[in-house]
């Protein structure tokens, strides 16, 4: 059987012009790089790839994906004609996410702000996990009155997704169009594990501690994997347990611009069964979590 040619050879995109690599279809799994498309060389882009920035709200500047000193600039992927966010940190465009939750949680007219990696403690004073993001609303004097959890939910993926973006960022003009389909551990998402692994426990553990105190939470995730998920009863927002936060990424209008981070949709539940033999985490009282929010927002004030 004959060799493939060299991965430089295998090529095109650096030629071709924007409305070709945007037509052409794509052989890598690489749907956004630091913020952009791979096929983007703005001045915008390229400053991104370079200085290995996060423009999604990270908590700090760079990109700290895998590694703080060698990133792993990958957002999205590619799988079957859909963008399919893979780093938990790309659902916070212009932190819609929180918009969307607050409503949920308290209502359009609250005033609210937020706390991110939120510690969460059992009974008896242990790590029960973080919470990705806490929503407190506050009253006209600043107490806060109320508060919901919000989880974050990025796809876990099979294969090596650093390979081709090694290879990419090594030359992105001339990489942009690269044919990866031949190489072996091609990346893909991991539904199945993301689910069983990360979603359903942190619903069951987590999610049992909050409902407990009466406290709502919203989930947030892309299409397509809400649509790998067994189906739920859907129930009105006024009796809803659960919010699950579903959006979708459209290409980007002009170059030197993210994709639209857009919402697909909100599904209400209420908290799923939980499955025999499993027993729940029981939490620390409310009133002291309570107080850990109003020292953790003390810390923020600058």
């Amino acid at each position: 059987m004959p060799s493939l040619p060299p991965l430089d050879r295998r090529i095109d995109a650096g030629k071709s012009s924007a409305h070709t690599r945007r037509m052409a279809k794509i052989l890598h799994p690489l749907a956004e790089i630091f913020g952009f498309p791979a096929t983007d060389m703005s001045a915008n882009a390229n400053r991104h790839r370079t200085k290995r920035l996060c423009p999604f709200n990270n908590k700090v500047p760079n990109c700290t994906k895998d590694k703080a000193q060698d990133p792993l600039g990958v957002c999205s992927v590619f799988h079957e004609n859909e963008v399919v966010i893979t780093c938990p940190i790309r659902f916070r465009q212009q932190w819609l996410i929180a918009d969307d939750a607050a409503d949920f949680f308290f209502g359009a007219d609250a005033k609210w702000t937020t706390l991110t990696e939120v510690r969460l403690k059992d009974a008896d004073g242990g790590s029960a996990g973080n919470i990705d993001v806490v929503l407190c609303a506050y009253d006209k004097a600043g107490k806060v009155y109320d508060f919901g959890a919000l989880e974050v939910q990025a796809v876990y993926i099979s294969g090596n997704v650093r390979n081709p973006f090694e290879h990419y960022i090594e030359s992105p003009a001339k990489r942009s169009g690269m044919d990866w389909t031949t190489e072996e551990n091609y990346p893909r998402p991991d539904y199945l594990s993301s689910s069983r692994k990360r979603l359903a426990p942190q619903l069951i553990f987590k999610g049992g501690i909050i409902n407990a105190w009466g406290k709502k939470t919203a989930v947030v995730l892309n299409k397509g994997f809400f649509n790998t998920l067994p189906k739920l009863p859907e129930v009105p927002k006024t009796k809803a347990d659960i919010a699950w936060m579903i959006y979708d990424l459209k290409p980007p209008k002009k170059e030197g611009t993210h994709r639209e981070f857009v919402l697909d949709r909100i599904f209400y539940t209420e908290r799923p069964d939980v499955p025999a033999g499993v027993e729940l985490t029981k939490g620390e009282p409310i009133g002291k979590f309570e107080r850990h929010l109003v020292c953790g927002l003390d810390e923020v004030v600058v």
